[in-house]
C-alpha cells in the first residue's frame, strides 16, 4: 500500500474509531419543498456526533449523495467538518464516473474532509481492469485517502484487491455484498494495515458473521435515528453478550429488515422517516426515492417504540 504520511494518520484514526464505535452515515436534511436545509442538517449532524461514532461519512448512500448538486454537496461536507471539529474523521462520499468523482473529491478536499468513500460507479457493469482503472484515475487527481466501496456491480477479486491496495492512498474497502467466502479471500490478499468494514444494509444483522472473517467494524444506519439501540448492540457485540445481541436482532433488527425489504429504497426512506419520528429536522427523501406509506409508517412507529424500550429509551 503506497500511502502518504497524512493518509497513514487518517487510516490510524479510522482504525481507532472503528474499534470504539459504529460508523455514522448521517441523513441529508431537506425542507418540505425538497431544497437543502443547512440549519436542520447542522443540528442533526451535531446530535449524531454527540452519540460518539467512530467516524462520520456525510453525503454517502444514506445521505442521498446521488441527489445532491455540487453546491449542496459542498455545504453538507463543510457543515460536517465544522461540527466534527477534528474529533472524529470525516469521510465524504464521491462517485459516478471518475471525472465526476474527481469534481466532488476536490470539493471535499476544499471543505476539509479527511478521506473519501468511492461509491459504486453509475449504471454499467465493468471488468476487473476497469474497476481498478476507475480508482487509478481518482487517486491520480486527489491527495485525499480513498476507501473503495464494493456493492452492486462492483465486486473485486483478490488480484484486483492487491492492485487497488497498491495504488497511492487507497487505504480500505467497504463491503456491501456479504459474500463471506469472497471477503475472506480479500482480507487474506490485502496488506496487513488495509482497512475493511461491513457496509451491508442494516449491517448489524451480519456483524457477527463478518467478525469471523476478521471484519468486526461496521456502518450503522440505525445510528442515524436511534443511537441508543445502535450503541447497545455495539457494546453487546464487543462484550460477547450474545443474549443481548440475539434479543436485539430478534425483536428489532430482523423486523426492521423485513419492513425495509417491502419497497425498493426503503433502506434510506425508513431511516429518514424514523429520524423524523424522533423529532429530527431531516425532511423527506428526494425522488426517485419515496417516503413510506401510512401503513408502513405506522409499522415503523410501533417497531421503533419497541426497540427503544428494549434499551431503556423512548420515542
Amino acid at each position: 500500500m503506497t500511502v502518504s504520511a497524512g493518509a497513514v494518520a487518517v487510516a490510524q484514526r479510522l482504525r481507532d474509531g472503528m474499534a470504539g464505535g459504529v460508523l455514522s452515515f448521517p441523513l441529508t436534511g431537506f425542507r418540505d419543498d425538497g431544497t437543502l436545509d443547512p440549519d436542520g442538517y447542522r443540528a442533526y449532524v451535531a446530535e449524531r456526533l454527540a452519540a460518539a461514532p467512530g467516524a462520520v461519512f456525510p453525503a454517502c448512500g444514506t445521505g442521498e449523495f446521488f441527489s445532491l448538486d455540487e453546491d449542496e454537496y459542498r455545504q453538507v461536507v463543510t457543515i460536517t467538518v465544522e461540527e466534527a471539529a477534528g474529533r472524529v474523521p470525516v469521510v465524504a462520499g464521491t462517485g459516478y464516473g471518475w471525472a465526476q468523482a474527481v469534481r466532488f473529491a476536490r470539493i471535499a478536499e476544499d471543505a476539509g474532509a479527511d478521506a473519501l468513500l468511492v461509491l459504486p460507479h453509475y449504471l454499467v457493469a465493468a471488468p476487473q481492469d476497469g474497476l481498478v482503472a476507475q480508482l487509478e484515475q481518482i487517486t491520480a487527481r486527489t491527495p485525499l485517502p480513498l476507501i473503495a466501496y464494493q456493492r452492486g456491480q462492483v465486486a473485486f477479486t483478490a488480484d484486483s484487491l492487491r492492485r487497488i491496495a497498491a495504488l497511492p492512498n487507497v487505504i480500505g474497502l467497504k463491503d456491501g455484498h456479504s459474500d463471506l467466502d469472497r471477503l475472506q479471500r480479500l482480507t487474506l490478499a490485502a496488506p496487513e494495515d488495509f482497512l475493511f468494514f461491513n457496509g451491508a444494509s442494516t449491517a448489524e444483522i451480519q456483524a457477527r458473521a463478518y467478525a469471523t472473517v476478521g471484519v468486526p467494524a461496521y456502518s450503522s444506519a440505525v445510528h442515524a435515528f436511534a443511537p441508543e439501540i445502535a450503541g447497545a448492540f455495539f457494546t453487546a457485540l464487543r462484550d460477547n453478550d450474545h443474549g443481548t445481541v440475539d434479543k436485539l436482532l430478534r425483536d428489532f433488527y430482523v423486523p426492521l429488515v423485513e419492513l425495509r425489504d417491502r419497497v425498493p429504497g426503503y433502506a434510506v426512506s425508513l431511516v429518514k422517516a424514523a429520524a423524523r419520528l424522533r423529532g429530527h429536522r431531516v425532511g423527506p427523501v428526494r425522488a426517485p426515492l419515496t417516503d413510506p406509506s401510512p401503513a408502513d409508517l405506522a409499522a415503523l412507529t410501533a417497531l421503533l417504540t419497541a426497540g427503544l424500550d428494549l434499551v431503556g429509551a423512548s420515542l
